[in-house]
């Protein structure tokens, strides 16, 4: 299974970097960290990289945020300018104060000897240099808080984007199960059977997962395929024995989760064009779990409609199909086989 960072944890680790970026590339590298204590002036360059941290972390978790992604354009600049300036000249002023007492302001002051620094032990670097660098350093930490902040951005952005597809696509199936099932028991309805008070026990299950379950991104698989159970008795209940049913089940469904009603409208189908009083129906329909593969298969023979539904009857399918490439982009394979005598569906979800 393919594993990412948390998100906030990416932020942190980048900004650990940028503080260790300037000794990995210096001629001294890590091991100049020892000159700390003895090198006025390696102490202030290492608090100047903590100031540029500092500031990588506003202009991550504020700046950009409050200004730059609200349009704020001219405001984000100016606050950003402001930010180095203040970092500049407290460390010039650091820097001044270093050279004049050879230490941090906290330390005793000793007298400055004159003349050349022997040896060019702790010789400091020219100011032109310095600044070049720090800018440098300031630029990087923009360009790179600004990438994560639009990526996230981005990110965010998608999601919501598939949010509104899905939510789209179940309004869209939902509807169309109701109208359907209603239909079933109109049926039973215009018979007078006695088959219709369990019906309509039945469609209230139906319509109870509907409304507090569906609207889930995510469900038990083991509701999903009871709710199947229920459909499929309400089918039994209205067809009765003038249509070939096969039903079946089998796997631990416990402990699974699955999208809601993403099953339901290839099994839907083969009721709504594999039904004819008239001729020999047979409907076929299996659903089997192994590990963390659930396989469908559904199956129905061909037969004559008295019903002009060919303009409306892919439209359960279609969103179906909309809803796999959604949320199961690389985890499920369907196939589809029309041939003259019949229409077979397998699905193959792998819910891991």
């Amino acid at each position: 299974m393919k594993r990412t960072l948390p998100p906030f944890l990416i932020p942190i680790l980048i900004g650990l970097a940028f503080l260790a970026l300037p000794y990995i590339f210096a001629p001294g590298g890590f091991p100049g960290l020892t000159q700390l204590i003895s090198n006025p002036h390696e102490r202030t360059n290492f608090l100047s990289y903590l100031f540029m941290l500092v500031f990588f972390y506003v202009n991550y978790y504020v700046l950009i945020p409050k200004l730059y992604l609200s349009g704020k354009y001219i405001l984000y600049v100016t606050s950003v300018v402001g930010c180095f300036l203040v970092i500049i000249s407290t460390v010039v002023l650091l820097d001044r104060q270093d050279l004049l007492s050879g230490s941090f302001p906290t330390a005793p002051r000793f007298p400055v000897p004159r003349g050349p620094v022997p040896g060019g032990l702790h010789q400091k670097p020219p100011f032109g240099f310095e600044l070049s660098h720090a800018l440098f350093l300031f630029l990087v930490g923009i360009f790179v808080s600004l990438f994560l902040q639009i990526n996230n951005r981005w990110r965010q952005t998608e999601q919501e984007k598939l949010a509104t597809e899905l939510s789209y696509l179940k309004a869209q199936i939902n509807p169309h199960f109701l109208f359907n099932t209603l239909n079933s028991i109109y049926s039973l309805a215009i018979e007078q059977s006695d088959r219709t008070a369990d019906a309509i026990v039945k469609l209230s299950s139906l319509m109870r997962y509907v409304i507090r379950d569906a609207g889930s991104n995510q469900v038990p698989l083991a509701k999903e395929v009871e709710y199947i159970d229920d459909y499929m008795a309400l089918q039994k209940l209205r067809l009765g024995d003038t249509v070939q049913i096969e039903y079946a089940s089998s796997g631990l469904f416990n402990g699974k989760q699955i999208a809601p009603l993403i099953l339901i409208s290839f099994i839907e189908n083969a009721f709504k064009y594999g039904v004819n009083p008239e001729e020999k129906s047979i409907i076929q329909i299996t659903i089997s779990l192994k590990e963390n593969n659930l396989r469908l298969y559904v199956f129905n023979k061909k037969v004559r409609l008295f019903h002009n539904d060919e303009a409306s009857g892919g439209i359960g399918i279609e969103n179906t199909k909309s809803r796999l490439q959604l949320v199961y982009p690389d985890k499920h394979t369907l196939t589809i086989t029309d041939n003259p005598t019949g229409f077979a569906v397998e699905l193959i979800l792998n819910l891991a």
